[in-house]
């Protein structure tokens, strides 16, 4: 603090952050290739079909009992939708068991064959890095919020080694409104990781040698664009209906036995969806666009064409099953990587399937690349992060117009029928989002009810009378006096000035009970209640003050519009130096 600026120290943590991000995705990453190598290298081929049955149940059930037994009393989060809770309502602050939990359950869960990403992972071990860091250090929300930026966009480089869609990603995501100043330690912290991961796990996610685009193509880019779009529509609508169907299941050992079982089967049937898909993708790349059947029961005809397209079509349709069976079945992983592989399909299918008709000749590659970007732009609301992210791992930059097109159009086609991405959308409707669209729904959804509730308040008894009560009345600094019976219940509220009408004789009723003179309030506002709720009570009932009481109707205090406009500045304020 004597020495060094805040934003210098800012800039020295983000180089540490960048450096601990990107060690952590090159160790999920050679962990994962470890497990999977050791699995499939390691055994006879003629085995692994029978195998395929069982290795998604038991990364799954290691997956679990881990969390289980090590984590106690803690519940496992997975996915980009946490971090960004933490950032809504939790001032930035994320476990720290994340930081190792989840390269440990994610490593088990896809080295063993589970049907989903590494990235969400990482980005949530690189975001409790960097919050952890940020807290340690005594550090502002503002400052914390930024290092857990820095740390997601690290885990993002270091596990695709792409620093640009690292930072695109952060701010896309976690960051909607930013200034020039966080491109610095985001610039730093990517770039970092980048190098880390790359001198510790050197092998690239893909390699291919992208060709030039032709303008006389454009026509099929956007035709799929609009497909991808769509696609990603019922993705989705259909995750949320796997995660309200797993919901149901209250044993997290029936999850493990329903996903493992069904993961098992489909990818027995259709061998691509074994761990993340990117083998099957960098094979399309390479050209080698009989790879998906090759290895499956229908290997035998391979060399069909159209038995090439439907059978990809219908691996498509598997991934979005088998990617949120393993995510909801108690599995750690996410949907970044399958939304690729998803994407990748799709662009294959296509391409692949119009150049049958002898109409046109499609650059396969080249639209595998374009549906890649158009399903990440699609299904998280991203399309910078689409765009720079296949850019960059496929070193495919002559695409980069097509990529744009794209990504733009399948994001205005997912965002027209779905207003919130996949990971937004349960903390939209729980009020828990973080919305610069709607600022004032935005701070009033900050608020915690607990924290303006005003109790200094007289209490009146109903068998009591005012004279009784007459100097505890007329000493009080509050207008409007509670009457609550012994058992804690709010009976009604009486005003100071009905009271000192009585009390002066202006109005009868001085000896009649509290009970009698009790007023039924305009409104009552339940504890659990979100503000905007309560502040559209109190504009319904154009008052100013109403009582609060919990859900047995016992008496907790008062809510008043000042109280919560106090708040609401401070959370202004606050909002305001989210990212000055």
């Amino acid at each position: 603090m004597q020495k060094i600026s805040n934003r210098n120290f800012l800039i020295v943590l983000a180089f540490v952050v960048g450096i601990v991000g990107g060690l952590a995705a090159a160790l999920l990453k050679g962990l994962t290739h470890f497990i999977a190598a050791k699995l499939q290298d390691d055994l006879e081929w003629h085995f692994k079909y029978s195998l395929y049955l069982i290795f998604p149940l038991i990364g799954i059930f290691l997956s679990v009992l881990y969390v289980r037994k090590f984590i106690k009393g803690k519940k496992l989060e997975h996915g980009i939708t946490p971090i960004i809770y933490a950032i809504s309502r939790r001032s930035s602050r994320i476990d720290l068991h994340n930081i190792y939990t989840q390269i440990v359950t994610s490593a088990i869960t896809v080295g063993f064959g589970g049907s989903s990403g590494l990235e969400a992972p990482i980005a949530y071990s690189g975001s409790a890095i960097g919050s952890n860091i940020g807290r340690f250090f005594g550090l502002s929300y503002k400052e914390v919020t930024m290092l857990l930026a820095c740390g997601a966009a690290a885990g993002i480089s270091g596990a695709f080694n792409s620093p640009v869609a690292g930072m695109v990603f952060a701010i896309e995501i976690l960051l909607p409104e930013f200034s020039i100043p966080v491109f610095i330690p985001l610039l730093i912290s990517s770039a970092l990781a980048a190098v880390i991961s790359r001198i510790l796990y050197s092998e690239p996610l893909f390699h291919t040698a992208a060709t030039d685009w032709e303008v006389s193509s454009i026509f099929f880019y956007i035709l799929l664009a609009v497909l991808v779009g769509l696609y990603t529509i019922y993705f989705s609508k259909f995750s949320q209906v796997v995660k309200n169907w797993f919901s149901k299941i209250k044993n997290p050992y029936n999850k493990v036995w329903v996903s493992g079982i069904s993961l098992g089967v489909m990818i027995f049937i259709f061998p691509a969806l074994y761990g993340e898909g990117y083998l099957t993708i960098q094979q399309i790349l390479d050209g080698h666009f009989n790879s998906i059947v090759k290895n499956s029961l229908f290997s035998d005809y391979r060399d069909m064409a159209w038995v090439v397209v439907c059978y990809t079509i219908l691996t498509l349709f598997g991934k979005s099953f088998a990617s949120l069976f393993t995510i909801n079945g108690g599995g750690n992983g996410g949907i970044f990587g399958p939304s690729l592989v998803m994407g990748g399909l799709i662009g294959f299918a296509f391409a692949y399937g119009m150049n049958q008709t002898g109409f046109v000749q499609l650059n396969v590659p080249n639209f595998v690349m374009a549906g890649m970007a158009a399903a990440l732009a699609g299904i998280m609301h991203a399309p910078l992060t689409g765009i720079f992210l296949i850019a960059e791992i496929t070193g495919g930059y002559t695409l980069m117009v097509p990529l744009m097109l794209v990504a733009s159009i399948s994001y205005l086609i997912n965002r027209g029928v779905m207003k919130y991405s996949v990971y937004t959308k349960v903390l939209a409707e729980s009020g828990d989002l973080l919305s610069y669209e709607d600022k004032d729904r935005t701070v009033l959804s900050m608020m915690k009810l607990r924290y303006v509730l005003e109790t200094n308040f007289v209490v009146l008894r109903p068998n009591e009378t005012p004279l009784d009560r007459q100097t505890d009345i007329v000493h009080s600094k509050r207008n409007i006096f509670p009457i609550v019976d012994d058992k804690g219940k709010l009976i009604g509220i009486i005003y100071s000035e009905r009271l000192f009408s009585i009390l002066l004789g202006e109005e009868e009723g001085r000896e009649k009970t509290f009970a009698v003179l009790a007023q039924k309030p305009n409104d009552i506002i339940i504890e659990t209640e979100k503000m905007e709720l309560v502040m559209t009570k109190m504009n319904k009932e154009d008052v100013w003050i109403l009582p609060v009481v919990n859900k047995d109707d016992q008496y907790l205090g008062f809510i008043s519009k000042s109280s919560v406009f106090n708040k609401y500045r401070s959370l202004l304020i606050r909002q305001g130096q989210y990212l000055e």
